[in-house]
């Protein structure tokens, strides 16, 4: 995923966003990740990567990388995970494709 790529579909926080938020704010646990525009608060599906950024942002890792996955990819997935019913987005999320 690129830099300027949605990760939180719901509350539309980009990957530059939560890392930036997490070098700047060095939050101890990852759900004050949340304090990021609400990422990980709507359906839950950003959850596991919001986590990830997180753990690799407080390692110290020089540049997060989403899984390699492609945003279309990312959509996709999310879209599957919604539709499971394992979350149901906000209104004014971003739709499924």
């Amino acid at each position: 995923m690129n830099l300027d790529d949605e990760v939180c579909y719901c509350f539309h926080v980009t990957r530059r966003k939560l890392i930036n938020f997490a070098r700047r704010e060095q939050p101890r646990v990852a759900s004050q990740m949340s304090q990021c525009g609400g990422a990980g608060t709507g359906c839950g599906w950003c959850i596991p990567f919001v986590k990830q950024i997180h753990r690799q942002v407080t390692a110290a890792e020089a540049s997060p990388d989403l899984e390699t996955l492609t945003a279309e990819e990312y959509a996709r997935r999310r879209a599957e995970y919604v539709r499971s019913g394992a979350g149901t987005p906000p209104p004014g999320a971003t739709p499924l494709p």
